[in-house]
């Protein structure tokens, strides 16, 4: 098969999936896993790696790496879109579902945003009902394996109905906050929700 056959075929299956509701709009398959990071990759160090969840909850929360691995995981599978404009079909990840923290460490009625906290002071901001969903995850594993350090690991959040800068790499902290706390990319001037069916890319023009 020829290269045009390949693009050809391509833009025919992207019609296909524009029609069905499945591309958002203004989006191009990819069958590759692009990595878009900003700044210097962290290395992780599993002897001192620890996750904690704060705020507005009944009882704080760390776990080491160790037992951060024996919590009850699920895997799923699904699409993911990027602001910068690729989705990928089929992706399956294994980790553990949001709503399981959120019970474990007591979450309190008056919840309103999850800020997630990373590596290098980044931070991006979540509303509550979009992290109960339940294909919302704590991820560590992508496609069977261990999510490798481009993409994030140890441990990244999966909220795959928003543009994935949503889903945060390097995640070391969850806030639970009774007030929305916008994020590197949303004070930059990326959309503070991030819905790539309504293609909210920006908030306003000229950011950064």
């Amino acid at each position: 098969m020829s290269l045009f056959d390949n693009i050809l075929g391509r833009r025919q299956q992207e019609d296909e999936m524009k029609e069905s509701g499945r591309l958002p709009p203004g989006q191009s398959l990819t069958q590759k896993f692009p990595v878009l990071t900003y700044g210097p990759i962290p290395k992780f160090n599993p002897e001192t790696w620890d996750f904690r969840v704060f705020g507005d909850v009944e009882n704080e929360m760390k776990w080491n790496w160790e037992e951060f691995q024996k919590l009850p995981t699920v895997t799923i599978t699904t699409d993911i879109h990027c602001v910068t404009r690729w989705s990928k079909f089929d992706t399956t990840w294994t980790g553990v579902q949001f709503s399981h923290i959120a019970e474990l460490v007591g979450m309190k009625d008056t919840t309103k945003h999850i800020i997630a906290h990373c590596d290098y002071g980044y931070t991006t901001n979540v509303p509550i009902e979009d992290m109960m969903r339940e294909n919302v995850l704590l991820t560590y594993i992508y496609d069977g394996k261990p999510l490798e350090a481009e993409h994030g690991a140890p441990v990244r959040t999966l909220v795959p109905h928003l543009y994935f800068w949503k889903s945060a790499k390097f995640l070391r902290a969850l806030e639970f906050s009774t007030v929305d706390k916008p994020g590197f990319w949303e004070v930059g001037g990326y959309h503070n929700y991030g819905d790539p069916f309504e293609e909210q890319r920006y908030s306003r023009r000229g950011f950064f």
